[in-house]
């Protein structure tokens, strides 16, 4: 599979609620689908995550923006994450903080970038959880 950015949106208990994603390794395009699926969803979101397939393991100036409205959008703080060939960051109380123990999701979410998992890992279960236009 050619690398591409992913991106999930994680409910309270880890679940995947909704994911999409686009056909670069570098660039996930605003879409109105996530946008609606984020308000639709913002009772039980807790996280958002999305992977760099070919790095950097951090946030990029986009995903700085993107984190800000999102936040003021929702009048709350959210987790966010990224998930990267080399590991995970995630960005909690302002501070950026390395995951040493991965969500059983972050798997599936490197399979579906296509990344080399760091683990044998099943990819993502097809079909449940996504957004429409997963490619």
């Amino acid at each position: 599979m050619k690398p591409r950015e992913v991106c999930l949106l994680i409910g309270r208990d880890g679940t995947v609620l909704w994911s999409d994603a686009s056909d670069s390794p570098v660039w996930l395009p605003d879409s109105r689908a996530r946008w609606e699926a984020i308000w639709r969803l913002r009772g039980e979101l807790e996280e958002i995550a999305h992977s760099h397939p070919v790095g950097p393991l951090g946030f990029s100036a986009e995903d700085e923006t993107t984190m800000a409205a999102l936040t003021e959008a929702l009048g709350r703080p959210v987790r966010f994450s990224v998930v990267a060939p080399n590991g995970m960051v995630v960005r909690e109380d302002g501070r950026d903080v390395r995951v040493t123990q991965e969500p059983s999701w972050a798997g599936g979410l490197r399979v579906d970038s296509g990344m080399r998992a760091r683990d044998t890992i099943s990819p993502l279960p097809s079909g449940e959880g996504r957004g429409e236009g997963i490619g």
